[in-house]
């Protein structure tokens, strides 16, 4: 077997530093696409390889398998990864294939694997020795014009992107690990210090040591991250804005955050389970299945009452933060809207709008649907670009438990109720 661009390897001899390269690129390969690799895996899928025929594929990938993979959900990767990599004439072509994108106006990305691709397409650096001083001065152009344009993409507008720059903002966005703040609760464990002392467990300490009262035990308050239930409206004029924040959500959820995401349209769709695949494409793709509604009318009232009747008393549990990203133009039922956003308000501890509305400087609320919402929400944000995303996020890293404002008082754009 060959590894694609490597020299050809002996096919009966696992002795060759050549094989034994290409094992550690390809392990190199399945980290970069995000699977858990060590270097003790390599060892053992290089140990793995003494005790098959190298002239049979199908022995070859059952012996990297039982090395390199841990869980199910790795399988899938793991096949493309090896029909990429190992003896593929077409290696190269596929990969740009997955390198490029097609975007359909209203829909989400098709089901490709992008972190595969960029794992591949990652080269060994030359050596400086190398480097005649004209290739390092276009390479350093390179790397100053690469950061101008992602620079730029900050403040591009999601809904004014090209191809390309949605592919570049996708990484950006799920490359973010942003752990959210803990709140105390009354719950409280053993700890070494603290203001609470645990006289029980002193006491024990000290029939144990012989009397001696010196060494006190101390309990603490526990910590908790609160819950966050995010409703997504996925009509026709938020298509753009959806994408985006499923990808921003998709990192929080595989940060292992206790995040609930809601569908809306002209239904409502639980959307948490599809979101909990590694591979944020091939969760978005899935999404695209289960959801019929994408990038169709928008019926925020009846959505809001679906929630409020079946999800709200097993979701909206634990002070949870309630996200509605939304642009708020529903022309239908303002009764039923109003009515639902003052039940959820009653059962959230916050309620926080995220506008891409917010993103022109003359906004004001005069369409029914905002003027029905806006009283009865804590914060009112922009999500309309990277940079408003972001600022976002770093509000989620530092939430704290702060007292709620008055249900009369109708917040501003940019209002906080992080702290």
């Amino acid at each position: 077997m060959t590894a694609a661009g490597a020299e050809p390897v002996a096919p009966l001899s696992t002795d060759t530093p050549t094989l034994a390269r290409n094992v550690v690129h390809f392990v190199r390969v399945l980290r970069g696409a995000g699977l858990p690799m060590s270097p003790a895996q390599a060892v053992d899928a290089l140990a793995a390889l003494h005790w098959i025929d190298l002239g049979r594929r199908d022995d070859v990938r059952a012996a990297l398998a039982a090395s390199l993979v841990s869980a199910p959900d790795e399988r899938e990767l793991f096949n493309a990864a090896f029909e990429l990599f190992w003896r593929d004439p077409d290696w190269e072509g596929k990969l740009r294939a997955l390198l490029l994108p097609k975007v359909r106006d209203g829909l989400p990305p098709p089901r490709r694997n992008n972190r595969l691709a960029d794992a591949l397409a990652v080269r060994a650096p030359p050596s400086p020795r190398t480097q005649t001083p004209r290739e390092t001065e276009q390479h350093e152009l390179r790397a100053h014009i690469t950061f101008s344009a992602e620079e730029r993409l900050r403040h591009r507008d999601f809904d004014t992107l090209s191809a390309d720059e949605w592919r570049t903002l996708r990484h950006l966005i799920r490359g973010q690990r942003l752990p959210l703040a803990k709140e105390p609760t009354r719950r409280l464990k053993a700890a070494s210090h603290g203001t609470h002392a645990d006289l029980r467990a002193s006491a024990r300490q000290a029939v144990r040591a012989g009397g001696d009262w010196t060494v006190w035990k101390y309990r603490a308050v526990v910590e908790r991250k609160p819950p966050l239930v995010l409703m997504l409206d996925i009509s026709g004029s938020m298509s753009s804005y959806s994408r985006a924040v499923l990808y921003f959500c998709h990192a929080l959820v595989q940060s292992r955050e206790r995040l609930q995401v809601f569908l809306f349209g002209t239904r409502l769709t639980n959307a948490t389970r599809a979101l909990r695949e590694r591979d944020p494409d091939v969760a978005i793709a899935a999404l695209t299945e289960q959801v019929v509604d994408w990038s169709g009318g928008t019926r925020i009232g009846a959505a809001l009452a679906e929630f409020n009747r079946r999800w709200a008393r097993r979701v909206l549990t634990g002070r949870a933060t309630v996200l509605l990203v939304t642009d708020g133009l529903d022309h239908e039922a303002i009764d039923v809207l109003d009515a639902e956003m003052a039940r959820l308000r009653r059962f959230a501890h916050r309620i926080v709008w995220l506008n891409p509305l917010l993103r022109f400087s003359g906004f004001s609320p005069k369409a029914r649907g905002v003027q029905a919402i806006l009283p009865y929400v804590d914060a009112h944000r922009p999500v309309h670009n990277l940079d408003s995303l972001a600022a976002f996020g770093r509000d989620l890293a530092q939430l704290t438990r702060a007292p709620r404002p008055k249900a009369s008082a109708t917040p501003t754009a940019g209002a906080s109720p992080w702290n």
